[in-house]
């Protein structure tokens, strides 16, 4: 290794890594990430309506990304967000709500057959700073320990090296080897790293990448693997395991790291998702039971579930009723214990405190 880490990394070298990368250990962890990931990708098959998932839990994990830049917000501040003015809205709340507008848009795009290329990266990182997203050139970029005053790393300049870098990375991701896809989404996620292309949102667009790629290759169905709780559970060693592959070429370290961090947390997911579908069911009985024949609706029931707030206007865009008897629909939640009314400005409303308390948990 030539790396030295007050000089521009510009010998970084591109993907493949000439280490070995399934040795044994990695391997046996590899296997075991990858039956629980496969009971995550099953998991969500147990909601009726993906919505929820695709709301709800992808902000858990925009919440937790931006938190290990030290963008930090509340998960009810966050819920709020999406049923108030945005003139109520703080700034880091905003910021937040951003990383699931880029996850969901980049999402969307693989969706309608678009390729994971550096349009999209550039998009994405666009979509989280709320402006239009340049590759570095000579910009005088470093990665410092502010407290200890000390320069932990310098990443590669000059733009053509980057976007040569960059799109190497990408090809990797597509590569046709045989190579595990979750190896190869962290061996991307530290060259990504490395590569830094970017003077601001290179974690939060990395993460994103990371959940994109396992989509990409079919591991998932949709976004919903929350690795940045793991990743700020365990922050130093995250990037004691990234300094380590820069200095020693430790891939092994780094590999074993990032396969707890999916095993982890795709365990976590699926005991959301259950407990999410079970509330849902003891939820659809109760409105069953107690709620008057004409308003009770699976629908509707649904509809309080795609995120732990909701208004007036939600039912009415969703089809369910007219203005009127939206309103009374949504009193007739309160009055059997479902949902809990809260005046907000000129309107009321409306909190799934269970939802809420099994997002939370």
């Amino acid at each position: 290794m030539s790396y030295r880490n007050n000089a521009p990394y510009n010998d970084l070298p591109p993907l493949p890594p000439r280490a070995p990368l399934e040795t044994t250990r990695v391997l046996r962890r590899c296997i075991a990430a990858s039956r629980v990931l496969a009971e995550l990708k099953g998991a969500g098959d147990l909601i009726p309506n993906q919505s929820i998932l695709i709301n709800a839990i992808p902000l858990q994990e925009a919440r937790l990304s931006s938190e290990i830049e030290n963008i930090v917000t509340t998960q009810d501040e966050l819920f709020r967000a999406a049923v108030e003015p945005s003139s109520r809205v703080d700034p880091a709340t905003k910021e937040v709500l951003r990383y699931r507008t880029a996850l969901r848009s980049g999402y969307d795009a693989l969706h309608q057959g678009k390729p994971l290329d550096i349009d999209l990266v550039l998009a994405i990182c666009g979509t989280l700073r709320d402006a239009p997203a340049h590759l570095r050139d000579e910009e005088p970029v470093i990665i410092e320990d502010l407290g200890m005053g000390a320069i932990l790393y310098t990443p590669p300049r000059g733009r053509q090296r980057i976007v040569a870098l960059l799109q190497n990375l990408l090809d990797f991701l597509r590569g046709p080897d045989e190579l595990d896809p979750l190896i190869r989404m962290a061996v991307a996620h530290y060259q990504f790293e490395a590569i830094h292309p970017f003077d601001d949102g290179n974690g939060r667009t990395g993460r994103i990448l990371n959940i994109l790629s396992l989509v990409q290759a079919g591991l998932l169905h949709i976004p919903v693997l929350y690795l940045s709780r793991y990743i700020i559970q365990n922050k130093q060693e995250y990037y004691r395991r990234l300094a380590a592959v820069t200095e020693n070429a430790d891939w092994e370290g780094w590999l074993l790291y990032m396969l707890a961090a999916v095993e982890e947390t795709a365990r976590w997911t699926i005991g959301r998702i259950t407990a999410i579908r079970n509330l849902f069911d003891v939820t659809m009985e109760r409105c069953r039971s107690e709620l008057p024949g004409r308003v009770y609706s699976k629908e509707l029931v649904e509809l309080i579930f795609t995120q732990p707030y909701v208004k007036i206007k939600f039912v009415v865009d969703a089809g369910i009723a007219e203005r009127k008897t939206a309103s009374e629909y949504l009193q007739a939640l309160e009055q059997i214990g479902v949902l809990v009314g809260e005046k907000c400005g000129r309107e009321i409303i409306y909190r799934h405190p269970a939802l809420l308390e099994v997002l939370s948990a």
